[in-house]
C-alpha cells in the first residue's frame, strides 16, 4: 500500500486555514506531505526485498512514486528511472 496526499493542508497554525498560500510564506504543514509505503510479507519475498532494505531518505517527491510503481509491477519503460524506484537495491 501507498499512500501519498496531494497536498498539505494548514488548520489554523499562525491564524492560516486550508492550502494555497504562497510557497514563500507557506508554512511547513502546506509544503510537507505525509507519504507512506506499507510492504506485505507476501511483496518483499516475491521482490527479494528486506524491509532494511528500501530507501530511507529525509525527502520524497511524487516523481518518486511513478518509477516506484514502476519498478514494483515490473513494468519495463524507457523512462524508467531505477534511482527514483524506493524498492529498486541493485540486483
Amino acid at each position: 500500500m501507498l499512500y501519498l496526499s496531494d497536498h498539505g493542508k494548514s488548520l489554523g497554525e499562525y491564524g492560516i486555514y486550508l492550502h494555497g498560500t504562497p510557497y514563500s510564506i507557506a508554512p511547513k504543514y502546506q509544503k510537507e506531505i505525509p507519504f507512506f509505503i506499507w510492504e506485505s510479507k507476501m511483496f518483499l519475498e516475491d521482490k527479494g526485498l528486506k524491509a532494511k532494505e528500501i530507501k530511507k531518505q529525509n525527502i520524497y517527491g511524487q516523481y518518486d512514486v511513478f518509477h516506484t510503481i514502476l519498478g514494483a509491477f515490473d513494468i519495463n519503460s524507457s523512462i524508467y528511472n531505477k534511482n527514483k524506484d524506493l524498492f529498486y537495491i541493485g540486483n
